[in-house]
């Protein structure tokens, strides 16, 4: 079995799932893709050769932050079958509550994430442009190692953005504390804007070495944007990265001048 992440967690690097399918069948492997981070709406994993796609209906699909689920989606009778009666057996069955709320979830699912997207780009754009930011990830960036890839793969970039910030370990806590929109959590997905600090939460026991050799930096930030108004989210992104613990860095324009260029 080949198991996929892509976009991945939390750099949003790409795996072009159609290659991967093709190595894979060639073999008889199958192919698993956790299509958690893109969602049905953006990307659709069986559509390319995938055999299961899994998803944290925790995240996008719920998207109220009110939910612990998951979902295995096929298109194989006989492997469905498989899988099936092993749920059956060992009782992985979500409450008759869960369901209702992932069904809720599900039918505004198009339009959140048209709001989670078209806000993302927006603020990759100012990260990019922002004296205090050393490296964005978002695969709508056409300096995204994948951002080809995630045309052609993708019919949208998603709302998940990571971001590296100049300074040290000591100063994110200092950044984290000063937001007043963005929930400091480690979760994504969900209507409200979230930042999360991989090094200490996601990837926190993984050895520093071994992090960092995999691009988790102590100073990256992983930020779950919200269907928020943009304006909003760019001020408070920019007031807690250029406040007195950053005493070099001044503002060339006002935050909503900024989001009125993108």
């Amino acid at each position: 079995m080949i198991w996929l992440e892509t976009p991945t967690n939390p750099l949003l690097r790409l795996a072009d799932i159609q290659a991967i399918a093709q190595i894979a069948h060639r073999h008889n492997v199958l192919l698993v893709v956790d299509n958690t981070f893109a969602t049905p709406y953006f990307q659709q994993p069986l559509a390319l050769g995938a055999d299961i796609v899994i998803h944290s209906t925790t995240k996008y699909i719920n998207g109220h932050s009110d939910l612990i689920g998951g979902a295995v989606i096929l298109n194989d009778d006989a492997l469905y079958d498989q899988l099936k009666f092993h749920q059956n057996a060992a009782g992985a069955v979500p409450g008759p509550f869960d369901v209702w709320l992932t069904l809720r979830g599900i039918k505004t699912l198009a339009v959140r994430m048209r709001q989670h997207q078209q806000n993302a780009w927006a603020i990759a754009r100012f990260l990019s442009e922002h004296p205090r930011v050393e490296s964005v990830y978002y695969p709508g960036l056409a300096s995204h190692p994948d951002h080809e890839l995630a045309k052609r793969q993708m019919s949208g970039f998603g709302g998940m953005v990571s971001f590296q910030f100049k300074g040290t370990m000591e100063d994110v806590d200092k950044v984290v504390r000063r937001f007043k929109i963005f929930s400091f959590a480690e979760s994504l997905g969900g209507v409200e804007s979230l930042v999360c600090h991989p090094a200490t939460m996601t990837h926190g026991s993984i050895p520093k070495e071994i992090r960092e050799a995999r691009g988790v930096n102590d100073t990256l930030l992983r930020v779950s944007i919200g269907i928020e108004d943009v304006e909003d989210l760019i001020a408070d992104l920019d007031q807690a990265l250029a406040e007195d613990a950053f005493p070099e860095y001044t503002a060339d324009a006002a935050p909503r001048e900024l989001a009125s260029k993108l």
